[in-house]
């Protein structure tokens, strides 16, 4: 791998060393000479004693401090290497092997890259050649300890994250609202946020008053309430972000208000005040757990769904996910029909998550949509150059065989007469197919009330009539 020997062969070649050094933790990075600067130091030393084959070091400082050597995500790792293939850089030079890598499939990546620009690497204090097979197998044994290592370090932070729980502590993790991170020697601790634990108080107390998330993303909107702000290490602020529908159930579900500490799926008494008592968590819960199981409860995409996935909210720059409900039998009906019926819609995700009131127009009937959508896909399937496409690439995937009535061309000629009767006598599989083979995607607009129907490019479309504009991959109506 390494060609140090070779590039240093010609006494009056300068040699141009890159020095990288690294340091896990940010930890002792602040002090005026630091392990950084240590790791420098030796790599200068080697350097200067490698004089007289040409060696220099350049100015340029590869320095990542508080960054793992796990992978490869380092800003100055990625400056370095962009200099090698930039042909600025002969020789790379480290403290030791783990403060490059501690992974045997990156160190084997960097290595090629290496190879390729014709640049090597020299650990200072670890002295090996890996032009030859006893130097390579010493590198990667070198390199098998540092991963065990790194994987042994991660196992004992586990445990000890996990003992730190089974005793109650906070042991770490993203800031919650309703309560401050305390620094300790002991270890962090959490502590009551007044202000922000009477808002918590305040979305357990909304939803038991309105049995549904939805109303309560609505009142939070509107107070201009968000989630937990801090300000991270680095002096960037984080958090703050408007309370969503899935971000208000982690709220009603976390255990941390009730003053216990969740790992995994065990709880444990925590050190920590409460927010909200027993009572009122487990009144909520049983609430979430009757709305789950209510037939008023939205039910999954398994409905004849023809559209999911394709239809988008115009206003709203997002998807409309597919929904049904349930209407509640009514005991008295006699036939099974009126006893429960199911209502679809396409509804626009972000209205889901933020509240009705975001998008002008949240939801469209599916049974409409989809049949305004088949009655475009049928303009289109009634001209024969497009039937004989559809029939060369669905003909193995289609259980009904659409080529046989393309054996004969009259055939072909009368499938307008026919498609009705076709698409009654498809799958519901072979019905998406159908349409994911001709659709790219249907816009709804809410503010003009208008559908727009996007065909591939390439699909032939019919001639518009008089009273519809022409379009070349689009169809609309009101």
């Amino acid at each position: 791998m390494s060609r140090a020997n070779s590039t240093t062969s010609k006494t009056s070649a300068v040699v141009r060393c890159a020095i990288y050094t690294r340091k896990s933790t940010s930890e002792g990075l602040e002090q005026d000479f630091n392990t950084l600067d240590a790791q420098r130091e030796s790599a200068e030393a080697y350097i200067a004693s490698q004089k007289g084959q040409g060696w220099e070091f350049l100015p340029e400082r590869y320095d990542d401090g508080g960054y793992t050597g796990g992978n490869v995500e380092r800003p100055a790792l990625k400056r370095l290497l962009e200099d090698i293939e930039a042909g600025k850089v002969d020789v790379v030079v480290c403290y030791k092997v783990d403060r490059l890598t501690r992974s045997l499939t990156d160190f084997a990546r960097l290595m090629e890259i290496l190879d390729r620009h014709h640049a090597s690497f020299v650990s200072v204090t670890q002295s090996f050649d890996t032009s030859n097979s006893m130097g390579r197998l010493t590198l990667n044994v070198l390199l098998s300890f540092a991963q065990f290592e790194r994987e042994l370090a991660s196992e004992r932070t586990r445990d000890k994250i996990a003992a730190a729980r089974r005793k109650g502590k906070w042991a770490g993790g993203l800031p919650v609202l309703g309560y401050d991170i305390v620094h300790q020697p002991g270890g962090n601790t959490l502590a009551v946020n007044p202000e922000e634990a009477d808002r918590v108080r305040k979305i357990f107390s909304m939803y038991i008053e309105h049995g549904r998330v939805m109303p309560v993303v609505v009142a939070c909107r509107h107070m201009g309430w968000t989630t937990k702000s801090w300000t991270a290490k680095t002096g960037r602020l984080m958090g703050g972000k408007p309370l969503s529908k899935n971000l208000i159930l982690r709220i009603l579900k976390n255990p941390v208000y009730l003053g216990k500490v969740r790992h995994h799926d065990e709880i444990y008494e925590g050190e920590h005040e409460a927010i909200i008592d027993q009572a009122t968590f487990d009144a909520v819960q049983a609430r979430m757990g009757a709305n789950r199981e209510d037939h008023g409860s939205r039910v999954c995409n398994t409905n004849n769904a023809l559209l999911k996935g394709i239809v988008q909210c115009v206003h709203c720059g997002c998807s409309m996910v597919h929904h049904a409900v349930s209407k509640p039998a009514d005991p008295k009906a006699k036939s099974s029909s009126a006893r429960a019926r199911l209502y679809r819609y396409y509804v626009c995700s972000r209205a889901q998550k933020h509240g009705w009131s975001s998008c002008p127009g949240a939801s469209l009937p599916a049974d409409d949509l989809e049949q305004f959508v088949v009655g475009k896909i049928r303009d289109v399937v009634n001209q024969d150059e497009v039937m004989e496409s559809i029939a060369k690439t669905t003909v193995e995937r289609l259980t009904i065989t659409i080529g046989a009535l393309l054996a004969d061309p009259d055939e072909a000629m009368g499938l307008a007469e026919n498609f009705d009767a076709l698409w009654k006598g498809m799958k519901r599989d072979e019905r998406i197919d159908l349409i994911r083979m001709l659709i790219e995607r249907v816009d709804w607009d809410p503010e003009e009330e208008t559908l727009s129907v996007i065909f591939f490019e390439g699909v032939p479309l019919p001639e518009p009539s008089q009273n519809e504009p022409k379009t070349t991959s689009e169809e609309q109506a009101a």
